[in-house]
Parts: C-alpha cells; structure tokens; sequence
C-alpha cells in the first residue's frame, strides 16, 4: 500500500551557518490541503517575515530575505511516486541561503566574494567579507556616495577658502590676510593694524590685507611697510632761493648773511642801517646800506680847496685860486645793484639842477669806466642816463665820476660839476 505524506517544510535560521531547517511533522499538513500539494505561506500570512525582510515562497516553505536578494525558481519537483517510498538512508538535499554554498559534506558555508572576486567594489575600495555577503569600505578620510569615495573636502560643510585633506580627517585653510571663524570653516577679515602694525608710520586695513602710509614729507620703501625721508631739497634747485636745507619729513630755506627769510623761500636783505643790526659806524660817519650788507662813509667827504655846502655836496670857490682846472662842485651819491643784473640795464640818471639860457650841457664818464661796464647816454641838454652795458660780479665797489661840461658861446663861459657816483655790486643776484 503506498503512503501519502506531504514534502518536508523548511524555514531559515541564522544561528545555523545559514541553513534551512525542517519544521516539524505536525505542522507539515493543514485541513483541506492535498499530499504533493504546495502551500503559498507568503500569501496566507501577512506578517510572514519581519524585520523588513521579504518573502519567497519555494515549493516545501518559504524564505526571509533582503529585498535585494537574487532569487533563482528551480522548476517544482516532480509528483511523488505513491507506489514507492524514500530510502530512509539517502542524505536529504540541504538548500542554502544566498551567499552560501554546498561544501564536501553537503554543508551551507559562507561565500567569500572578496577571494572569488564576485564582488562590485570600485576600484580603490576595499573588499570585506561579511557572513553571507560582503562590504566595500572607502581608505581613511573618504565616505562613500553611491558606488564612489569622496573625501571630506567635497562635502558640506565647504570650506571658505581651502580644505587640506588628511588621512581619516581634513581641515580649512584661510589665504594671507584672513583666519579661521569658530566654526573652522569660514575665515574672517584679519586686522593687521590692531594686531602688529606692521606700518612705521600710518596703517589702514583693508579686506584681506592692510595698506601703509608714510606722513608728509616721507615715501614708502619697496618693503611697503618702512618709509624714508624725501629729500626735497634735490628736486629742483628752485627750491629755495638761495639754500635748501632738507629736514627729517621736510625743508627749509636759509639766506646768507646780511638777508632775512621773506615768505617760505625768498630771501630779502636786511637793511642794517635802519635796524641798527652791526652798525659800527661813528657820529661822524653815514651808514649806507647796499645789498647783502652795509658801509659807513664819512658825512663830510670835501677836500681841499672844497668846501662844504650842503649834504654830501662839495663846491670849490671860484676867488680860490687853487680851483683853477677844477670840477666847480662834487655831489656824492651811492646805490647798489645786485649780482647778475640783466644787460643792458638803466641804472642812474643824472640831471643839471641849474639850467641858464644859451648854455650847452654836455655829459660824460671821466673816470671809473676802465673795464667798459657802463655808458652815458645823453637824453637832452639837461640830463642824461647810465646804463649797465657788462655783467659785473660781487661784491665790488665802483666808484664812477660823471661829469657835466657848462659852455656858453656868448659869454665865453665855460665850467664843469661832478657827480661822484659809488655802486656796490652785491654778492648774490636777490
């Protein structure tokens, strides 16, 4: 008599190496079902599976797996043979779990897929093996994104500027002139002005930087920072209008003794006889000021035969026989011209102070011309003008006589009168 039974039932259990374990005879067959016949557990019960794996159903019972796991269908088996029974002493077949394989001894052992080379790691990730799986891990300092490894440098939080990767970490670099905020990421404005100065004289800070600035009177040298004195003094002789003397952050213009400081830069003589600066002329001498200095004469400058008649005029007295072939009369007069005075040049004019009917005034230099540096030019009967014809150096004293001839045709008269001109030349051309 042949025996019906319904097929061994097999349900998974990890603490076996993976193998699918028989459920026992009394919960082989259910009410209403036929030997041979197969029941679909996945779609009798709901919570057939936990954990968030999935069921499959397989001819005999039913699987717990991951939702990724490739399952394979082999066809059903073939209906059971009713006229004959199973050899007792044959092994049973054992099904293993995915990731698991038959050994020698018809025992589930684990895949190594890392060996096998059956695994789906990038390059450059490592292989792990897992029981009944594996796992692909990105070097130290990367995470992986997908199938990839990424570094640390390419995931938020960024850094600002840059990120310098590290084996296993990383950290945020700031460029010159910025720092790291708190947050180790971002970089903030760094004020080299409060921090160290590094201006000699004035610092301004800017975003990123700093920038230096000399006072006045100063430039900044090629290290940006120092600063050194501008010697205004070489940028033009005209600077000042007789010396320039260059100062620490600045200038200043002297004269030469004898002038005053007129303004910043020109320079003005000083007039001795006025202020009485250096006067050392006696009661009986007069003070005459010339440029760059001063002289004393005598106030009463007539010789014999001459007499004095007024204020630096001197006559000879026509009874005097010792005036006979002599100038009538002498006036003393005095100025002064600077250095380099332009050519030609007007400089004195002289004038009859009598003028009488038909008389002839005639002018000329008697004496003091023997360089050529003058020339009397007569205007008219009554006057006639000096002029500067040679450049003349200082200091120098020329003293010039001009002489005035007197004829008259008619009354046979014929007299002459000196004007004793003294010209002091300065020693600077102001």
């Amino acid at each position: 008599q042949s025996v019906s039974h319904c097929p061994t039932r097999y349900i998974l259990t990890q603490g076996h190496g993976g193998l699918l374990e028989p459920i026992p005879a009394s919960t082989r067959c259910k009410a209403g079902t036929k030997p041979g016949q197969d029941i679909d557990e996945c779609g009798i019960f709901v919570d057939s599976c936990k954990g968030g794996l999935k069921c499959y159903n397989h001819y005999g019972g039913y699987l717990c797996l991951p939702k990724t796991a490739n399952i394979i269908v082999s066809p059903p088996p073939a209906p059971a043979d009713t006229t004959t029974t199973r050899n007792p002493n044959l092994p049973r077949p054992v099904p293993c779990a995915v990731g698991f394989a038959l050994d020698e001894q018809n025992k589930c052992q684990d895949v190594d897929e890392c060996q096998t080379g059956t695994h789906n790691c990038s390059p450059g990730q490592t292989c792990y093996n897992t029981r009944g799986s594996f796992t692909c891990q990105c070097p130290p300092g990367y995470q992986r994104h997908g199938d990839q490894c990424i570094d640390e440098c390419s995931q938020p939080p960024y850094c600002l500027h840059r990120c310098v990767n590290t084996p296993g970490s990383y950290y945020c670099q700031c460029n010159t002139g910025f720092q790291l905020a708190s947050n180790n990421h971002t970089c903030i404005d760094v004020n080299e002005c409060e921090v160290n100065n590094p201006c000699q004289h004035q610092c301004y800070n800017i975003i990123g930087s700093f920038m230096c600035q000399c006072d006045q009177g100063y430039e900044l040298n090629r290290d940006l920072t120092t600063c050194r004195d501008i010697d205004e003094c070489s940028f033009s002789s005209y600077m000042c209008q007789y010396q320039c003397v260059n100062q620490p952050g600045s200038y200043s213009c002297i004269c030469p003794e004898g002038y005053q400081l007129q303004g910043t830069r020109m320079c003005k003589d000083i007039n001795e006889c006025e202020t009485g600066t250096g006067n050392v002329c006696g009661e009986d001498e007069m003070c005459w000021n010339y440029y760059g200095g001063h002289r004393c004469y005598p106030r009463n400058r007539c010789e014999e035969p001459y007499i004095r008649t007024a204020e630096n005029r001197c006559v000879c007295p026509s009874g005097n026989m010792l005036c006979r072939g002599l100038a009538h009369s002498i006036v003393y007069k005095y100025m002064s011209i600077p250095l380099d005075r332009a050519i030609p040049a007007d400089i004195f004019q002289i004038q009859a102070t009598n003028i009488y009917a038909n008389t002839i005034n005639t002018f000329r230099i008697k004496s003091g011309n023997e360089g050529g540096e003058f020339f009397l030019r007569q205007s008219s009967n009554v006057n006639a003008m000096l002029v500067l014809v040679k450049p003349v150096t200082g200091p120098r004293e020329y003293i010039v006589d001009l002489e005035m001839i007197t004829s008259n045709t008619l009354l046979n008269y014929r007299s002459s009168s000196l004007l004793r001109l003294t010209i002091i030349v300065g020693p600077y051309p102001f």
